[in-house]
Order: structure tokens, then sequence, then C-alpha cells
């Protein structure tokens, strides 16, 4: 009880004044733009917070039914990068020549602007949901293959000769040695690659898709200032999409990796 207490005390309540700060500046800005510089569009440049979280509730169940469609794709894409990501990692990790043939590849393909490339998967696959699973697999392996790769070889040396010594077969040194020491630079990758990957997702859904969070936004930014708040909304639940992909990472993270030190109750050793 006493540790829950002082990690709601020491994370909770920081977080919570943090936001609450954020919504109460918010708020007063967006009154100062429309009554007091009677900025011209004041509410399409920033609109009341409660008038945005009222339309949120009235049209929750919208959101929620398209803000899922762009979340289970870019779920699946996301896997799909990763298990290629942990794949070319591991092969690079095997054989330097396989990293020297792969690797530059991997960086080079790296870029290419996401925002030139998604209409070009479109154009070509025709099917959004292929298209946002394609994007949302390209933006996550390479952050996937840099970290696994580089927790892959932070082994200790003396570690795997003596492994080695014990004449343990390679599959048993990665199954019990570089891979627990590569999951720490794994979840890095995943963390960086699962925000992206949705954001990617509602990129492909304003390329002309027909269900998504994206398609939501776009159809209430061409209808414009009626359909600020609902704009608004849109907007959020694609940041709340990234930030839940981050968090699930994290939580996953948690319960595979729990010996990291900021995983620790008080960061000392384990």
């Amino acid at each position: 009880m006493k540790g829950n207490s002082t990690i709601i005390r020491s994370r909770v309540l920081p977080l919570f004044v943090w936001i609450f700060g954020l919504l109460v500046v918010w708020e007063a800005v967006s009154w100062m733009l429309l009554h007091v510089a009677k900025t011209p569009l004041a509410q399409s440049k920033l609109p009341y917070v409660h008038e945005v979280a009222a339309t949120l509730w009235k049209y929750s169940g919208t959101l929620l039914k398209e803000g899922g469609a762009t979340f289970g794709n870019a779920g699946v894409g996301f896997l799909i990068g990763a298990a290629a990501g942990v794949l070319l990692a591991v092969l690079m990790s095997l054989s330097r020549t396989i990293e020297q043939l792969a690797f530059p590849y991997a960086v080079a393909s790296q870029m290419i602007p996401i925002l030139g490339l998604a209409p070009i998967i479109y154009g070509i696959v025709r099917d959004e949901q292929v298209s946002r699973i394609i994007i949302s697999g390209y933006i996550t392996f390479f952050p996937v293959a840099l970290n696994m790769l580089r927790g892959l070889r932070s082994v200790d040396l003396s570690a795997v000769e003596l492994m080695h010594s014990y004449a343990a077969k390679p599959w048993a040194v990665y199954w019990k040695l570089r891979f627990p020491a590569a999951l720490p630079g794994l979840f890095s990758g995943l963390k960086i690659a699962a925000p992206l990957a949705v954001t990617g997702a509602i990129l492909v859904e304003l390329m002309g898709a027909q269900h998504g969070i994206g398609v939501i936004m776009l159809r209430n930014l061409y209808y414009g200032p009626s359909h600020t708040y609902m704009f608004w909304s849109t907007v959020l639940v694609g940041a709340l999409l990234g930030i839940a992909s981050y968090w699930l990472m994290t939580l996953i993270e948690r319960l595979v990796a729990p010996w990291q030190p900021e995983f620790r109750p008080k960061g000392g050793d384990r």
C-alpha cells in the first residue's frame, strides 16, 4: 500500500497536474482569441476544450468504430513489420555478409518520404486495408531491426565464450543469452514504431479510404468551420490511438522484461 501511494505521488499526480494545467491554458487562450483578440475563425484555430469534449461524447460511437478500424489495421501492419525487423536483425547478427548486403538498403528505404510513398502504395494496391497494413509494417520494421540488432550485439563476449566452452548450440546461445539481452533494445524500437504505425495508417486513410479515423478527419476538414469541433475530435482520437499503442508496448515490456531499472520499485539493484 505504501509503495502504491508512493507511485501515485511520484508519477500519476504530476501527470494529472500537467494535463489539468494544459487544459486550463488551452481554454483561456481559446477565450482570448475569440473575445479579446477577435481573431477570424478563432474556433477553427483553437476551439474550446469543453466543446471538443462534448463532441467527443456525442459522437463517441462513431469515433470508436472508425478508430478501431484504424487501430486494427495499424496493429496488423505493426506485427508484420516487427516480425520482419526481428528476423532481419537476427540474420544480420548471424552473418556480416548479410548485414553488409541488407543494412544499406534498409537505411535507404527509410529515405523515401512516407507522404510520397503512401499514395504510391495505395495507387498500386487499390485496397485501403492492405495499403494501411503495408505502410504500417514499412514504418515499423526499420526501428525494430536497428534496435534489435544493437541489443543482440550488446551481450558480454565473456558470457558468449562461456556458453561456447560448455558446447552450447547456437540456438541455445540466442535463446538463453542474446534474446534476453536484446529485449530492452527490441522494446525501444517497438515503442518508437507503434505510434508511427498508427500515423501511417491514418495517412493512407487520407488518400481516399472508406473507413478509419483519417476518413472522418478529412471529411470534416473539407466542410470547414461548421465541423471544427468534429475535426478536432478526430485529431485527438488519432493522438490517443498513438499514445495507447505506446502504453501497450510499455505494459508488455513491463511483463516480459521486469528487471529493467525503470520498472524496479526504487530503481535499485535487482
